[in-house]
This record gives C-alpha cells, sequence and structure tokens, in this order.
C-alpha cells in the first residue's frame, strides 16, 4: 500500500468539496438508466455513489425510497419507519427526499426530536425496542448515510425489522423495484412536498437520543467506569453522534472529554487517510493522528466513523489499537464478564477476521461462527442470541445486553468505544495492555490486506472460485489444513477463496468498485512468513485466473 506524503496532515482550502455544487448537482442531475454506474446498485451497506459522478442524486433516492414503499406494502410491515441520517452533506437532501415520498405514501415515520443527526446503531436500536412491544406492526428503518466515505458521497441503506442490515433477498426485490421506477421516468413515485410531509400526521418526532443513551447501561457497566476515575477522551470526527458525548457523560458521571464538536460537511478538520484523501475511519492511524498524539492525556480514549458504526481505539500504553486486536481483547473480556449470557452463545466473526478470535475462543470453550464478509450475517443470531457477539476486521462489532437480550443487529461504534472504558476500569489495565497478555499465551499474528488487478473477467471468475481449482496442496512452508468457497458458519458464499494452515491464512475477494483483487493475509511466524504466504496466495490465484 503506497502512502501519500499528505497523510496525516490537514486538507488544503484546494482539497474541500465545494459543497453547494455538490448539492446542486444531487437535484439538477438525471440518472442515465443505459449506464450502469447510474442505476440503484446496493452493495454491503446500500446504494452509495455521489451526485458528481451521477451515481447519488435525487432521482436515485425517489426510486429507492418508493421501492422500499413498495415492498412494505408487499411484506405487510405497517409499524413505523425510523429515520436516521448522518453529517454528510448529501445526507440532508436525501433525507428530505425520502420524507416526501414516504409522507406521501402514507408511512407512519419517525424523525429526531431536537437532534438533527442520527447514528445508525441508535436506528437499530429503536426499532428493536419498537417490535419488542409491538408485535402487531412492525417497525423498520433508512438510514442515510455513506458511512466514513469521503466528504462527496451519498449512502442511502435499509434495515428491515429485524433492525440490521438488509440481506440479499431485500435489497435485491427493492434495487430491482427502484431501477424499473427509473426506467419509468419515475412515473410510480408518490410525493409530497417537505413541507407537507412535516405537517402530515403521518411523521412523528422521536427522542432517539435519550432514549438510545437512558438504555446504556442495560449493555455496560457504566457505574464501574464512574467509580474508577478514569480520563476518558472522544474525537466524534465530525460525525452523527457528535452531540450524544457530553450527554452520555453527563448520564453517567464520566470523565469524558470531548476533543471536538465541529461539524462541517467539507470535513476541513480531519486529518487525511493514507491515500491523501478524507475519509473519516476510525481505524486509520493518519485519519486519527491527531486523537493519537494527545493518548498521553488520556486513560483511554476513542473515536467512530461518520454514521457511529465503526469504532477506534487509541490506548495511552501504545497508541491506535489495530481492529483485530481490539475485537479479539473485546471477545476475551465479555465471554469472560457476561455470566448471564448462555453457555452456547457464540462468537461471530467474518472470514477475513483474525484467527485469533478463534484461539480466544477455544481458550473460552466458545464456539466461533464464521460468514462472509457482511454485517448482515450475525443479525438473526445477535436478534436470538445465538451470538454473545459479532465483529469484522473493518471495526465494527455489535453485542448483547448483559441479560442476554439483544441491543443492536447492526454495528455499534458507542459500545464499542465505551466498553474500552469498562474493561480497563474492571481490569486496571487497558484493552492494548490486555492484548499483550493475550498474544503472549497465544502467539503474536501479523495482519495485512494487499490489492492485485485483476479484470472484471478474472473477478466474476474468483468469485465462481472451487477448492479444485487450486492443485497446490502446501502454503509458505506448511500443509493446507482447510480450502473454502463457503463460510464453515453459514454455508454462504464467500465470493472468493481462503486458504489455511496451522499458523497462516489467506482470503482472496474481487474489488466491488475497483479492477483488483483483494488478499487478506495473516501469519503467526512473523514478518517473513506473511510475505511468503502473500505472495504464494497472488501465485496460486493468478494460476487460477489464468484459465479465464
Amino acid at each position: 500500500m503506497s502512502v501519500s506524503p499528505l497523510a496525516g496532515s490537514l486538507p488544503s482550502r484546494d482539497m474541500l468539496v465545494d459543497v453547494e455544487r455538490l448539492v446542486s448537482a444531487y437535484y439538477s442531475c438525471t440518472p442515465d438508466v443505459s449506464d450502469p454506474a447510474g442505476r440503484v446498485s446496493f452493495g454491503t451497506s446500500g446504494h452509495r455513489g455521489s451526485s458528481l459522478s451521477g451515481t447519488f442524486n435525487e432521482g436515485h433516492i425517489l426510486a429507492v425510497t418508493q421501492a422500499i414503499c413498495d415492498y412494505r406494502v408487499a411484506q405487510g410491515i405497517g409499524g413505523p419507519l425510523f429515520l436516521g441520517m448522518d453529517t454528510h452533506a448529501l445526507s440532508e437532501p436525501a433525507m428530505m427526499t425520502a420524507l416526501e415520498v414516504l409522507s406521501a405514501n402514507g408511512v407512519e415515520v419517525m424523525i429526531s426530536d431536537g437532534e438533527r443527526w442520527t447514528p445508525t446503531p441508535v436506528v437499530s436500536h429503536a426499532i428493536l425496542n419498537w417490535n419488542r412491544l409491538h408485535r402487531d406492526a412492525s417497525a423498520d428503518g433508512i438510514l442515510v448515510t455513506p458511512s466514513h466515505n469521503p466528504p462527496d458521497d451519498g449512502g442511502f441503506k435499509y434495515n428491515p425489522p429485524h433492525g440490521g442490515p438488509a440481506g440479499t433477498s431485500e435489497t435485491s426485490w427493492i434495487e430491482n423495484r427502484a431501477n424499473t421506477l427509473l426506467e419509468e421516468g419515475l412515473q410510480g413515485v408518490r410525493r409530497v412536498t417537505y413541507e407537507a410531509a412535516l405537517k402530515s400526521d403521518s411523521v412523528h418526532r422521536y427522542d432517539f437520543m435519550n432514549t438510545y443513551i437512558d438504555e446504556l447501561d442495560e449493555v455496560l457497566d457504566l457505574e464501574a467506569v464512574r467509580h474508577s476515575g478514569l480520563r476518558l477522551g472522544v474525537d466524534p470526527l465530525g460525525g452523527a453522534g457528535v452531540h450524544y458525548w457530553h450527554r452520555i457523560a453527563e448520564r453517567y458521571g464520566l470523565d469524558l472529554a470531548v476533543l471536538n464538536e465541529q461539524v462541517d460537511p467539507t470535513f476541513r478538520f480531519m486529518s487525511l487517510d493514507y491515500d491523501g484523501k478524507i475519509r473519516m475511519d476510525p481505524s486509520s492511524a493518519w485519519t486519527m493522528k491527531p486523537l493519537v498524539e494527545r493518548s498521553d492525556e488520556f486513560d483511554v480514549a476513542f473515536a467512530c466513523d461518520t454514521d457511529y458504526d465503526r469504532h477506534g481505539i487509541v490506548c495511552r500504553s501504545s497508541g491506535l489499537m489495530p481492529p483485530n486486536h481490539y475485537l479479539a481483547v473485546m471477545v476475551n473480556y465479555l465471554f469472560r464478564s457476561r455470566d448471564s449470557w448462555g453457555a452456547d452463545a457464540m462468537i461471530g466473526r467474518t472470514s477475513v477476521t483474525s484467527a485469533m478470535i478463534d484461539r480466544v475462543a477455544q481458550e473460552l470453550g466458545r464456539r466461533v461462527y464464521e460468514v462472509p464478509v457482511g454485517f448482515k450475517w450475525f443479525v438473526d443470531g445477535l436478534r436470538t442470541g445465538s451470538l454473545g457477539f459479532g465483529g469484522e476486521e473493518s471495526a465494527g462489532a455489535s453485542f448483547l445486553r448483559r441479560d442476554a437480550t439483544a441491543w443492536s443487529t447492526d454495528k455499534d461504534g458507542f459500545i464499542a468505544a465505551l466498553l474500552s472504558a469498562e474493561m480497563t476500569a474492571k481490569e486496571g489495565k487497558d484493552p492494548a495492555e490486555s492484548y499483550r497478555e493475550l498474544a503472549a499465551r497465544m502467539g503474536e499474528p501479523l495482519y495485512a490486506r494487499i490489492a492485485a488487478p485483476a479484470t472484471r473477467e478474472q473477478k466474476a471468475r474468483l468469485k465462481r472460485l472451487s477448492p479444485d481449482d487450486v492443485v497446490r496442496r502446501e502454503l509458505a512452508g506448511e500443509p493446507v489444513l482447510a480450502m473454502m468457497t463457503t463460510a464453515r458458519g453459514n454455508g454462504e458464499p464467500l465470493g472468493g477463496l481462503k486458504i489455511e494452515t496451522r499458523n497462516g491464512w489467506f482470503a482472496a475477494r474481487p474489488s466491488g468498485t475497483e479492477n483488483v483483487y483483494k488478499i487478506y493475509a495473516e501469519s503467526f511466524k512473523g514478518p517473513q512468513h506473511l510475505a511468503c504466504l502473500q505472495a504464494e496466495a497472488r501465485e496460486m490465484v493468478d494460476a487460477a485466473l489464468a484459465e479465464v
């Protein structure tokens, strides 16, 4: 991975997005349905794009929202729809467009009362709470967010009544219906003005913030944090949870410093990511540089991305923790401290998340539920309690309440961040120190991700690979123990290939947006072994793809 010389510095004025032009393009540009890039496309986290490239504009949101309304009718979903948005410049116009369509379709909509922005996990929590008490009319939700993506991006995703990200069956239905509406010139879209929607009887104000915050002690031991006297720090990164932190500190008596409450759709206050772009990624050492530089002021500090479904943990003892390290520590702590979680509650991880979790699980006597990339695969397990925890290498996680009931079925950056304070308070050491103890017992893995070029045809073949397409039975000097194209937890396709040995593994998956495939690799034998894993992984995959 090449690093820009600008990484870690603040953006210059000419690097900032022109918000007026961005919003103008949202309203003025018409989707080109003859171009695949101009159609609605739901990836792992909904429809994303930029108005400047014609991939996210009013036409898209009109079509997607009407498709969601039609889907609700088809599925008999009659409860309220909880609508939230983050602080990206395109989020508010898209939210306004969505509300116009939802109101015209008679959907009961819950929008934020007072606080302008609503984080993703707060919407998931609200859906679950409603459906727990109202079994006759299920609620669902829409999140207007492109997550941690750059400031010129927009995003729009649907959470069904289970509260988590929509699965393939839901997104395929919505995507197909939306594109049909676009092809028909949006003739099937019902719409009222934004002013009429706000005044309609179907749009209601909901106290997202206090409802969520007042229940945090049901998932975390914040009393222990209060009594510990820990000095905590948080950088909201200009995201949707920016005003939640003071309320959390006040409600639970925490010594929590909020370092930057600035909200600006250009995100001019963000340090540039590895590639010189503005990106609100709390797992990036470049993005998190300002908080890391102040780590000695706090016992533990943290940040979340723009819609608060990802977390980053900064420890005084070591700086920013790699996401995989913190996930392993979370698993080890949670399954030792949550006595009410059943003995059968499993540990969920994606196929490209660290195998250190497997070693921790073995010591705990717990089963690992391994799934393809995408948090949607954890939803049912978290909802039913068969999973105590679900986590992915991109710094996303959620876990059960202390009484073993569901808290959020979407990734929750708040509880992941605050758990770092709980474990520091109760164990007398920060998460990085806890990880070093795990590594001393179980081995120190090295993890990396690289990319290799691939044509569209080769990427399609990689998705269809069978273990029979790979003839070698040795990897980096060790016998191959497992070769998979489906996840061992739920049997779903990995969208690529994963090969494991005793002390290492790699997984190869095609990129959804670039002409490359990604190789994830991890070694428990050091940097040379990791380099060997990566080199041989690329040889093996390239050989298989050469048959295209």
